[in-house]
């Protein structure tokens, strides 16, 4: 064991301030794991993981001389949360999510207008709304089946718009959540 490995992060951020390569290397050890595995949890790409682990150490590098760091391991998490942000609105992980879409054929696609797929979610959709009490399920398919507006249901049934609305609001999470990753797929729709 060496002895920067006893010293704690605010001694090692002291010895990097001075231009202690050592000591980085040695913060590096420390924390790049976590901070890959923090990347991951959003990203799912090993290239992406690894660049954003890599820019916040960069960074760090680049800002030795005034770093003012009271809590290492949350500021460094902190960091790669905003560089996986900038990852994800620079269109980097959608890109590779469609990397190799070209190459498909569009008859293996799981959803190639096959009205197996649409029945299939029309029994989701049938199976969640058969659970909601009567007068929920009742609003849910006024607006749904029928294209009523909130306030036309709201006039048919003698209830408050809000009412109406609150009673939608409540039957889509239910069908999010009876559709679990069914829903990620509708988003590709």
């Amino acid at each position: 064991m060496s002895v920067l490995a006893t010293l704690s992060d605010q001694e090692i951020l002291t010895l990097i301030g001075d231009d202690d390569r050592i000591a980085f290397s040695e913060l590096y050890n420390r924390y790049w794991r976590s901070l890959y595995q923090t990347a991951w949890n959003v990203l799912r790409d090993q290239e992406s993981c690894m660049e954003v682990t890599q820019e916040v150490f960069v960074w760090l590098w680049d800002h030795r001389s005034g770093l003012q760091i009271n809590s290492l391991p949350s500021y460094l998490r902190a960091a790669v949360k905003y560089k996986v942000t900038d990852v994800l609105r620079s269109n980097k992980a959608r890109e590779a999510c469609f990397v190799n879409l070209d190459e498909l054929d569009s008859t293996n696609l799981l959803f190639d207008d096959d009205p197996l797929e649409l029945k299939e979610l029309k029994a989701v959709i049938a199976q969640m709304s058969a659970k909601l009490p009567a007068r929920a399920r009742l609003i849910f398919e006024l607006s749904r089946n029928e294209q009523l507006s909130n306030r036309e249901i709201s006039e048919k049934l003698g209830i408050s718009e809000k009412t109406v609305e609150n009673q939608i609001t409540i039957a889509l999470k239910k069908l999010r959540i009876a559709m679990g990753s069914v829903s990620v797929w509708l988003f590709f729709l």
